[in-house]
């Protein structure tokens, strides 16, 4: 099971209420909601190995080189930049979350539940990458980004995703059969058939213009009668193929921005330097029972903290 942590996490602040403090006061909602969430899934797919992925790079340069609104709306006015060549981005995040996400990976590592990231690279990429290299176990990926839905496959080992974007009690469960189902993609490519529809339609959440003129059902049947973007393209600039006109000098004259678009909204498969700081079994036992004890202590979170337990069949100390 992969998962998609700053979606989660950020899905456990917003669902939670502030005024679950701990006992020195300080907001911990996404903490003992992101745990909860770990314990439900962990209770409901019974995973053999866990990794919660992480954006050391939420927006990579390799992406907004190609396209600099990618994500630009989320970035902070008032980021700190100290000169043209150190600048960086800062993700737009509220105040009261930020400290929360340290207080969650101070109890993944004493739990020893495994994170992974990757240099230069978002989460996406992280999860794209081990799900492509995984060839023994089956995969779920549980995220609540629509963009995660390219990644689904048969082969070598089935990789589904669990959408949790309308919340974890109406979580879709869904695999190429669903996705051509719900978004009339090829079965036989659905994972990439979506990621192509995507490219096509825009994305205004992740500052994605898409080609004017052609929403989710068009790009969604033009990539099923021609059978793939590289296709598509070659038929707009076909003059005898049967493209609509005005999809064919929408098509020609977004050429260079769905080149740059295929690189930018498929998520790497090759993501170097992954850092994978547990192994990623499921740990009988916490990492480090002191240290996640100390944090139950300071941070109020014992009932989240036992329902993990349980749903990981940890001994009762």
């Amino acid at each position: 099971m992969l998962l998609d942590g700053a979606s989660l996490w950020f899905r456990s602040f917003f669902a939670l209420p502030e005024k679950m403090t701990s006992p020195d006061g300080r907001p911990v909602n996404a903490v003992r909601g992101f745990v909860d969430t770990i314990a439900s899934l962990v209770t409901r797919e019974q995973p053999t190995r866990l990794v919660v992925c992480l954006d050391l790079d939420w927006r990579p340069t390799f992406r907004t080189d190609l396209i600099p609104s990618y994500k630009a709306h989320r970035v902070l006015e008032e980021a700190p930049h100290t000169g043209a060549d150190d600048a960086v981005d800062v993700e737009e995040v509220p105040d009261t979350l930020t400290p929360q996400v340290d207080m969650i990976m101070d109890v993944l590592h004493c739990a020893g539940i495994a994170t992974s990231g990757a240099l230069g690279c978002e989460a996406d990429d992280v999860i794209g990458t081990l799900a492509y290299e995984e060839a023994v176990d089956p995969v779920v990926v549980v995220s609540g980004d629509r963009d995660l839905l390219q990644v689904v496959a048969d082969d070598p080992v089935p990789v589904r995703v669990l959408y949790v974007g309308r919340g974890l009690s109406k979580a879709e469960m869904m695999g190429p059969v669903e996705l051509a189902e719900k978004y009339a993609v090829p079965v036989q490519r659905a994972g990439v058939a979506y990621a192509e529809m995507a490219m096509l339609r825009g994305d205004p959440s992740d500052g994605l213009p898409g080609v004017p003129g052609i929403g989710e059902k068009t790009a969604a049947k033009l990539i099923s009668e021609y059978g793939s973007l590289d296709a598509l393209e070659a038929a707009a600039a076909d003059t005898a193929s049967s493209v609509p006109t005005r999809a064919r000098k929408a098509l020609l004259g977004s050429s260079e921005y769905l080149r740059a678009a295929r690189t930018v909204v498929l998520v790497k498969t090759d993501a170097e330097t992954i850092d994978s700081s547990e192994d990623d079994r499921l740990p009988a036992a916490p990492a480090d029972p002191a240290g996640l004890a100390d944090l139950v202590d300071e941070l109020g979170i014992g009932g989240s903290v036992s329902r993990l337990a349980k749903a990981l069949d940890w001994p009762r100390s």
